[in-house]
């Protein structure tokens, strides 16, 4: 393959593609004249000095060397790191204007896609732009270069970590500790061998501050180290838990019997959870999300609703303080302990909870031919449309489908509507990931007339 030319060339960009680089064409007169360019830094309105970093068959990427014309919503990034860690894609956008450009997305792919359009179009949920992420995962590798080990999120070239001193996205309690990690892994004789640390925050209690660190390690630790990282988590009030293997491998290290939880205080709900479980990453949003699904299902005293995807009980949970009963159905076994442990521990015996596969037909289980009056839906990034051909949808009276992933939603939806005969009452973005393109949303379907 020929050399790329990196000769600096000027564009103007005319979109904001679904991963936050701009969009432009190549000007008439190059040899790709129309050629799709693909432009990370550079935002819609604007006319950008570029390189040229990749080419494929369809488009070119290229990353902005200087903004010669700025659009009026280009701001300043807050973060030192912005445009090397591939952590954020859109802190030179006004947080404002950051969702609704995912809104434009979300349309954009119910009209492409899925060929249907939302009779409304909902207000945008945002819950505040920064040191919302209560959960994710810092890489770690040692770099003889700099001769120290980096701690964080990777780089926009995957290859490498970001060497990270401050982090605006992630809580402040975690930011706190990211030059302290950094260090202590440093110090440690298998530094080598820790490629993540893993970090979940929850409400503090009286033996740590609600910050649990998960170390990924490849050998067993010495005993000095097992030592430091006792005394870092001692003197952090941490957590910290070793993975030594796969899931089932994790095990607390200091304190002895670390409680991880978090309180939806709205509905007087307390959610446990262990530290590699999935809980919703921005903990505002969260409860914004989970009032507006109240809203759109209309929940009622005399209601029973089928929660799929139910995990911990995020939904199942508040839900059943209002409705007569809610059933969970979640396919990782774990996930349905752990929710029934939290349907006991709130007092909750209207909440029930199943382990089952959702790719396969239930139309004979117990709890599916007792019948439902509301859908609740909330799949991971593949979408949820095995279930959907398998449920008697017909029985139920409203479905609401809160999705992480546009482009699942929106075939989902073409589905729902052109092949079973719903209606796409209502749809909007939610911005879960404030300073990532990161879409995540909210969808009502009723039954037509």
């Amino acid at each position: 393959m020929a050399r790329i030319d990196q000769t600096p060339f000027e564009l103007d960009i005319l979109d904001l593609s679904h991963d936050g680089r701009g969009v432009a064409r190549r000007a008439a007169g190059h040899p790709n004249a129309g050629k799709t360019v693909f432009v990370a830094g550079a935002l819609p309105g604007e006319r950008v000095l570029a390189k040229q970093v990749a080419r494929s068959r369809h488009f070119d990427e290229a990353d902005t060397l200087q903004v010669l014309e700025a659009s009026p919503e280009r701001v300043a990034p807050r973060c030192a790191h912005f445009g090397v860690c591939g952590g954020c894609a859109l802190q030179h956008l006004e947080a404002s204007r950051q969702i609704l450009a995912k809104q434009r997305v979300l349309l954009e792919n119910f009209e492409r896609i899925g060929h249907v359009a939302p009779r409304d179009v909902l207000p945008t949920l945002t819950g505040g732009a920064w040191h919302y992420r209560r959960k994710g995962r810092f890489s770690v590798r040692r770099v003889e270069k700099k001769d120290k080990t980096l701690v964080g999120f990777r780089e926009r070239d995957p290859r490498f970590v970001a060497d990270l001193r401050e982090c605006h996205t992630v809580v402040p309690a975690v930011e706190g500790l990211i030059v302290p990690l950094s260090t202590l892994v440093d110090g440690l004789r298998a530094r080598r061998e820790i490629p993540q640390i893993e970090f979940i925050v929850g409400d503090p209690t009286p033996d740590f501050d609600g910050v649990a660190l998960v170390l990924r390690h490849l050998q067993p630790l010495c005993d000095v180290d097992l030592a430091a990282l006792r005394g870092f988590a001692e003197r952090n009030r941490v957590a910290v838990f070793l993975q030594p293997g796969g899931v089932d491998s994790v095990r607390p290290l200091w304190p002895a019997q670390p409680a991880l939880s978090f309180r939806l205080e709205p509905w007087n709900v307390t959610l446990a959870f262990r530290p590699l479980d999935f809980i919703q990453v921005n903990a505002r949003l969260n409860e914004a999300m989970i009032a507006r699904t109240f809203e759109l299902l209309d929940l009622q005293a005399g209601d029973r609703v089928l929660d799929l995807f139910c995990g911990l009980g995020n939904f199942t949970l508040p839900m059943a303080r209002v409705a007569a009963e809610v059933v969970g159905v979640e396919g990782e076994a774990a996930l349905v302990a752990r929710a029934r442990e939290n349907a006991a521990l709130n007092g909750l015996d209207n909440a029930t909870f199943h382990d089952a596969d959702l790719t396969r037909d239930h139309r004979g289980t117990s709890w599916m031919r007792q019948g439902f009056d509301k859908l609740l839906l909330d799949p991971p990034r593949s979408g949820a449309i095995d279930v959907l051909k398998q449920l008697p949808l017909e029985r139920f009276g409203r479905i609401v489908y809160v999705s992480c992933h546009p482009g699942s939603l929106a075939r989902d939806a073409s589905y729902l509507v052109n092949e079973r005969g719903w209606s796409l009452r209502s749809a909007g973005a939610m911005d879960m990931f404030p300073q990532t393109a990161h879409v995540e949303s909210i969808a009502l379907f009723e039954k037509k007339p």
